[in-house]
């Protein structure tokens, strides 16, 4: 799922590569396939005003995460830029689709 953070026809775009989901699964959104097919996100979706409608919406929330809980890579399955670090994933996540190589999937809390 991408969401677009700036004006029409200007590459400003957030992945949602994952999403924790408490109670369920920790892979059960663990990739954007899975996040779209976990939260019923279809091509329906597309140009759809993340501001202005009534199916999805995004709901800030204060951070408490430092510099030091995020992991910052490469990213995935493309083939132009792709030694630019764009990447980014919580270091205790366990929804994440694919780690750097070292870092290890962290143990249950």
């Amino acid at each position: 799922m991408n969401i677009v953070t700036d004006k029409e026809n200007f590459a400003s775009g957030v992945l949602i590569r994952a999403v924790f989901i408490p109670k369920n699964n920790e892979r059960i959104a663990s990739g954007p396939g899975l996040v779209t097919k976990t939260f019923g996100i279809d091509r329906s979706f597309n140009s759809l005003e993340v501001l202005n409608n009534n199916s999805l919406w995004i709901s800030p929330r204060e951070s408490t995460l430092a510099e030091k809980d995020l992991i910052q890579t490469t990213r995935i399955g493309i083939s132009k830029a792709k030694n630019i670090k764009w990447r980014w994933y919580l270091k205790s996540s366990r929804s994440v689709s694919k780690r750097l190589k070292g870092d290890r999937t962290p143990q249950f809390q």
